[in-house]
């Protein structure tokens, strides 16, 4: 049976919000390399688990539960905690604001 990974996606470069970031994915890992049509030049898999099969859950209570309940070997991706320092645009312009540029 293939490995699984369960983490929690990070925010796209794309994303300025958090949407779409607070669910746990369950992905296996490709048991197989992946191979080259020699007649056309894609690249493929025979692997449909790594390949098509991503499943998404609201805690990662309930991913560890599916794996464990089907017998799927699985890594646990605890994701870092982001700071946020608050800003605003005024801060721009303050009067003690250190310079980047030197005279």
């Amino acid at each position: 049976m293939n490995r699984a990974r369960i983490y929690l996606p990070p925010k796209t470069a794309m994303q300025s919000g958090w949407a779409k970031t607070h669910r746990w994915v369950l992905e296996f890992e490709p048991a197989m390399a992946k191979t080259i049509d020699p007649l056309m030049g894609w690249t493929g898999s025979a692997d449909m688990l790594a390949t098509e099969v991503r499943l998404s859950f609201d805690t990662r209570d309930e991913a560890i539960r599916y794996a464990e309940r089907h017998g799927i070997a699985y890594d646990l991706e605890i994701p870092t905690e982001h700071t946020r320092k608050p800003k605003a645009y005024a801060d721009n312009f303050k009067f003690d604001r250190r310079a980047n540029w030197t005279h």
